[in-house]
């Protein structure tokens, strides 16, 4: 069978659609029975802040939420399950009829979304759900869990990577990772960020990425002497010999790695270097560094690991370490510091069939948590170098002007004349239409590729691990104003708004 034949959804031998959490039945069993399920909605998928306190995140995911959405249905086991659902009282939570509403609801969203591999910044909406209000609801957890995880781990994938300068890094965190499904997505999220294989071999078999791997400690352990157990290996594995020396004592590991590595050479073969997982490995790798030279091994590799991440790497790097594969476990597909990517998902638009749209936000006594309005779209600008300078958020039905200003939603003083010499490209693209999808996804290397090539068009200092530059991100300053505007009706109890009239001199 083709690897391409291969989803992780595929998987779940049955359906996935109550991947939801319970209030969102509840309510959509509320829109029901008001009357409301005609209506039409929008709703954004967006994230507050970078992880990491850094400056930028890499989008991923995407490939899972169009796997899911091919097949969302409520099959009978699922309406036999929420049939045994009761309330505080006892009585039935939902009543039949509902469940047959459910199981004759047929997908019928238009999904737009920012394609797996690009850079992305807080409030920058990476899927716009339009479509059903009830299907439109039901997405929000199971979106939000499919896009949240791989995400953050992407982008901590391409954190490691920046640290690493251009070092192969391999993604060996099968062990620590949270269960099955959790090693999986980090394994794929983690090749789209920049690492060039990985340990886990199946999710080398389901996403084709390139497996990598050595020996343990116990293959040492279980032989009377070192030289033994690395000879034993070579004999069997001689294109594959890359040699864990740190079981006893490093340096001596490292002088019987050199003696078999000489005996392999008489085979006609070539080990490929030396693995270390312990110590001082600044110390011990320029040591292993001078050994291996001197011997004739000038193109072995040395590959570290144990429990490394973008800041010990850059540390090792700066105090020159001669290390140049780096195998990174737990920190890498756990997020490390950071458990989540603080994903959300807001109603921004709701109307009637064939009527007007009214937009929507949600208000807090901070604005960082007040939602934008509108059905938005990011452009993103650069200049004639192909460098990215900006990018701004905006309104379909207003659109953008060839010279417009950009404002910062959280500090109006600060603004952005976009210029009419720069280029730009919008990011959401079309997903499904009317619950058909109509997206031609990249193959997974093509996705990385794709990462690779979107942070070089980037600042260096956006990358930067400590005190990164901020990237400019602004609203429309129509949409900005609309924002305001709806702001203000709403704090006196006038929650409808409807869409202005585009600009003149809109693109």
């Amino acid at each position: 069978m083709p690897k391409s034949d291969f989803k992780p959804i595929s998987l779940y031998n049955h359906s996935l659609a109550l991947l939801v959490d319970l209030y969102q039945l509840t309510m959509s069993y509320g829109y029901w029975k008001s009357g409301l399920d005609k209506k039409e909605a929008v709703f954004h998928l967006f994230f507050r802040r970078c992880p990491f306190q850094g400056g930028f995140a890499i989008a991923a995911g995407l490939q899972t939420v169009i796997d899911y959405l091919k097949d969302f249905h409520f099959d009978e086991s699922d309406l036999a399950y929420l049939a045994t659902l009761t309330a505080s009282n006892g009585s039935p939570l939902f009543e039949p009829a509902f469940f047959d509403y459910l199981a004759n609801m047929k997908f019928a969203c238009d999904i737009d979304a920012i394609p797996e591999g690009n850079v992305v910044f807080p409030y920058e909406p990476l899927i716009r759900v339009q479509g059903p209000l009830i299907q439109a609801q039901l997405l929000e957890s199971p979106l939000l869990n499919l896009i949240n995880f791989p995400s953050l781990i992407a982008t901590k994938a391409a954190r490691v990577c920046i640290a690493a300068q251009g070092d192969p890094v391999v993604e060996f965190g099968l062990r620590r990772a949270q269960g099955i499904d959790g090693c999986l997505t980090a394994s794929r999220a983690a090749y789209i960020g920049g690492c060039e294989g990985t340990s886990n071999v199946l999710a080398g078999k389901l996403f084709d990425i390139p497996v990598r791997g050595t020996q343990a400690h116990s293959w040492v352990m279980i032989f009377d002497e070192e030289l033994e157990a690395f000879k034993e290996y070579a004999k069997h594995q001689p294109d594959n010999c890359l040699f864990l020396v740190d079981t006893y004592d490093t340096l001596e590991g490292v002088e019987k790695a050199i003696e078999v590595g000489k005996w392999l050479r008489q085979q006609g073969k070539e080990m490929i270097g030396i693995r270390l997982d312990s110590g001082d490995l600044t110390y011990l790798s320029i040591k292993c560094r001078a050994m291996l030279d001197a011997a004739g091994f000038q193109n072995a590799k040395i590959l570290a690991s144990n429990e490394l991440d973008e800041s010990i790497i850059s540390e090792l790097k700066r105090q020159g370490a001669q290390i140049n594969v780096w195998g990174v476990g737990t920190k890498l597909v756990t997020g490390g510091n950071q458990p989540a990517l603080d994903g959300v998902y807001k109603l921004s638009a709701v109307r009637d069939p064939g009527k007007e749209w009214h937009y929507k936000l949600k208000l807090s006594e901070k604005m960082t948590k007040v939602s934008n309005p509108g059905i938005m779209q990011v452009r993103r600008f650069s200049d004639n170098n192909g460098e990215y300078l900006a990018d701004a958020i905006y309104d379909l039905a207003m659109g953008i002007g060839l010279q417009s200003i950009i404002v910062d939603p959280f500090d109006s003083t600060r603004r952005k004349q976009i210029k009419k010499t720069w280029s730009y490209r919008d990011l959401l693209v079309p997903i499904f239409r009317q619950g058909k999808c109509v997206y031609d996804q990249p193959s997974l290397s093509a996705i990385r590729a794709i990462c690779q090539k979107e942070l070089n068009f980037f600042h260096s200092a956006i990358k930067r691990f400590v005190n990164p530059h901020e990237y400019i991100v602004g609203m429309e300053h129509s949409l900005y104003q609309t924002k305001v505007t709806l702001i203000k009706k709403i704090r006196r109890h006038d929650v409808l708004y409807e869409v202005p009239k585009p600009q003149e001199n809109n693109l």
